[in-house]
């Protein structure tokens, strides 16, 4: 299994995180994974073979070899059908809301083709050029050429959006959004309606995402079985508060977690 990281050109820096490919040979036996929710949207390629994404217990759609990933609140399932390649964009949490029109929140919890958000001649074209490209450079200098090109004025951007989810991805979740806010109401009324306009979540609900996200790094790149310590230091209230929205978000607990082989993939977004 090969996932690997590319950091983005300069004038996209503020809106996306990174470029990722993940790529597993078709040998390895690679069964149903659990995706856990990162507060991020994401652009994928499927460049492999098709990749299912479990609709029930054992109902499924194969995922669009084109797709934007919106905002999920839940833990889903996928499973590779056979050899997978994947290239993707991941936008931070206001990023992608500059190069749509459609509300953020209508992405949410599912998979959109990029032919609805883009128009189908240049969603194919932007696909074909993809997949014909002879390396992972090559694809990043294409989708760059693509948003650069689409990239609307940054001052979109609402203001008090953006300052919100630099406070929470800088304390990793734990700032409040009155603390934030300074207690101004007509300010948090005016958040709540920005951001699921342009993030597609509340700011409780993503700031829960950012927080889970920490204590999850911690618990893969530190000591995992001190999950009282975790707590504490991703600012839960106690261990059950954690459990809690642990659960809420993995769909099992911080023990049952740690090496289960169906987040095998999920864990290795965290390292």
């Amino acid at each position: 299994m090969n996932y690997q990281t590319f950091q983005p050109h300069t004038d996209l820096k503020s809106v996306v995180s990174c470029y990722w490919t993940l790529e597993v040979s078709t040998g390895n036996d690679v069964q149903k994974q659990r995706i856990v929710p990162d507060g991020c949207i994401e652009m994928a390629f499927i460049l492999g073979d098709d990749i299912k994404r479990y609709t029930s217990e054992t109902g499924f759609i194969h995922q669009p070899r084109a797709m934007i990933l919106g905002q999920t609140l839940e833990p889903f399932y996928i499973e590779p059908t056979g050899y997978v390649n994947t290239f993707a964009v991941r936008f931070y949490p206001y990023g992608f809301a500059n190069f749509v029109s459609v509300p953020i929140n209508s992405l949410a919890n599912k998979e959109t083709p990029i032919e609805l958000l883009f128009g189908r001649n240049i969603a194919e074209e932007l696909e074909r050029a993809i997949i014909q490209a002879a390396n992972t450079p090559h694809r990043i200098t294409i989708v760059e050429t693509f948003l650069l090109g689409r990239l609307n004025n940054e001052a979109t951007i609402d203001n008090i959006v953006k300052m919100t989810i630099d406070a929470l991805l800088s304390t990793n979740g734990s700032a409040s959004i009155k603390t934030i806010l300074k207690e101004d109401l007509s300010k948090r009324r005016q958040l709540e309606r920005n951001f699921i306009k342009q993030i597609g979540v509340s700011p409780k609900q993503l700031a829960k995402v950012i927080r889970l996200q920490a204590a999850l790094k911690m618990m893969l790149n530190g000591n995992p079985e001190n999950l009282t310590a975790i707590a504490y230091e991703s600012e839960y209230f106690d261990q059950a508060h954690f459990t809690k929205d642990f659960k809420e978000f993995t769909g099992i607990s911080p023990k049952e977690f740690l090496g289960n082989e169906t987040l095998t993939l999920s864990t290795l977004f965290y390292k």
